[in-house]
């Protein structure tokens, strides 16, 4: 699969399709930049009516993991990819359209060539930053990625 926004959406609906179902899209993918949005309904909403944490999870995660795929496709390498941590700091009420970005391309990239030239798995963080229509921070939220060359 060649990694662009509408791959990216159609991976969603057939491989994360609890995603899909709650609305979670890519509108644009860079080599630096990743952004995923999601809109508050009802599908997605916690009791306390605004989104629920792991519907914002989802997108964060895809901001992130979206550019650790498309550095991942860039080596035509088989690499394997794996959240092994993640922190969350919930700062706003998530309503109406919550926008997820992550900028951290180049960490997936630094850690994919180590990986590449050390044959040793590699551990990296990312940072993906939600904000409502207004701009205003709802979320922060990083992961641990980890990513190692496999054995052909």
């Amino acid at each position: 699969m060649k990694i662009s926004v509408s791959s990216l959406n159609k991976f969603l609906l057939f491989k994360l399709p609890s995603a899909f179902i709650c609305g979670v899209r890519v509108k644009e993918i860079d080599e630096n930049k990743c952004v995923v949005t999601v809109k508050h309904r009802w599908i997605n909403q916690n009791p306390f009516n605004s989104m629920y944490f792991a519907v914002q999870a989802m997108a964060a995660e895809l901001s992130t993991g979206a550019l650790v795929m498309l550095e991942i496709q860039k080596t035509n390498k088989k690499i394997s990819m794996l959240v092994a941590n993640n922190k969350s700091n919930f700062t706003k009420k998530a309503t109406g359209i919550i926008t997820f970005v992550c900028t951290d391309g180049n960490k997936a990239k630094q850690a994919i060539q180590e990986a590449i030239a050390t044959g040793e798995g590699q551990t990296f963080w990312m940072k993906s930053i939600g904000t409502n229509e207004k701009g205003e921070q709802v979320s922060e939220m990083d992961f641990e990625w980890s990513v190692r060359t496999k054995l052909s």
